[in-house]
């Protein structure tokens, strides 16, 4: 139930910090009480919480839309698939290391209480805001009635009102609301200017053209070429966070992996994918960060880094599997747009 509301939380909030956060504050307690193992919970949280970066409505697709001049439409339904299919692999992994080692994630007292329809209908009335709120998102970017900007206008004022309807909205929560909402859009485009001087300059002294020429001089071919630039991307999530590898590192090297016969939708969801791993890979894992620092006391980062490697593995596994099946991110757009 925890890991289907990560999933719902991720397709409400499209940012990391506040999925991961809020599991960890509402899920780990619960899960270390009833005597889970310490790495599994943990794991489970910044894993869970962290797909809220690649599953739509991503704020990382946007910005990665912007600087490709990419459809951001095409790219939420790109990502789509790839994000349940790792939110399913998730799951999947989850139930079946329970079911092999029940001592590291055994049955809570209420479990044998049985499903009643109290139960069901408490459940839906929690999860149906939520639901209607992505679906007015989502829905209005993939039939073309508005753009994200818009859009996320219409999620903002949707939010709103249920704040409104729970009794929570008043002067506080918009003053404070407001203003963590300039910091981090100073924050970006802050970045975003320094990003694009250093890629004029870079660019003014020939630096695109270099880059272009080492990788097409890989040995290999073409998939050698995007698995380099997979591969460094994946290196760099380790020391650096997603944006400064998205506004500095993709301009350059998509238009190379263009030029090798590859879909830019198509590499940019799996560059997406790659950078999951940035949130959950120390020393710079921003996820792990968030779990820390709102962990119950007993929590050790050692215990988080542990319980992070299985989750990793399956972003690798998802990576493989979207690289080999490309209709996984282009089946949906063209579906979707007869394309």
């Amino acid at each position: 139930m925890r890991h289907l509301i990560g999933i719902l939380l991720a397709a409400s909030t499209g940012i990391v910090g506040a999925s991961v956060t809020l599991l960890a504050l509402l899920g780990l307690p619960v899960m270390l009480n009833n005597r889970y193992q310490p790495e599994l919970a943990t794991g489970t949280v910044a894993a869970i919480g962290t797909l809220g970066i690649l599953i739509p409505p991503s704020i990382m697709l946007v910005v990665m839309g912007d600087r490709l001049s990419l459809s951001v439409g095409d790219l939420f339904l790109g990502a789509l698939i790839p994000g349940l299919l790792l939110g399913a692999l998730y799951m999947t992994y989850i139930m079946v290391i329970a079911y092999l080692k029940p001592e590291i994630a055994p049955l809570p007292p209420s479990a044998g209480e049985g499903l009643t329809a109290g139960v069901i209908l408490d459940f839906l009335k929690s999860v149906l805001p939520a639901a209607l709120l992505i679906v007015a998102v989502l829905g209005t970017i993939f039939f073309g009635i508005a753009t994200p900007t818009e859009a996320a206008g219409i999620g903002a004022l949707g939010a709103m009102i249920l704040a409104l309807m729970n009794r929570r909205l008043n002067a506080g929560v918009l003053r404070d609301a407001g203003r963590q909402t300039t910091k981090t859009t100073g924050y970006i485009f802050a970045l975003i200017v320094g990003a694009t001087a250093y890629s004029l300059v870079l660019r003014g002294l020939g630096g695109d053209q270099l880059v272009e020429d080492i990788f097409k001089a890989l040995p290999g071919g073409p998939n050698v070429a995007v698995i380099a630039v997979l591969l460094l991307a994946f290196i760099l999530g380790f020391f650096m966070d997603w944006i400064e590898i998205t506004l500095i590192l993709l301009p350059l090297v998509a238009p190379v992996v263009k030029s090798l016969g590859f879909d830019l939708v198509w590499f940019t969801v799996v560059f997406a994918i790659v950078l999951q791993s940035s949130f959950l890979t120390p020393p710079v894992g921003f996820s792990l960060f968030y779990l820390k620092g709102v962990a119950p006391k007993g929590v050790t980062t050692t215990q988080i880094y542990r319980g992070i490697i299985p989750f990793n593995v399956l972003i690798f596994l998802t990576v493989v599997l979207v690289y080999l099946w490309k209709d996984l991110v282009l089946w949906l757009p063209k579906a979707a747009y007869g394309n």
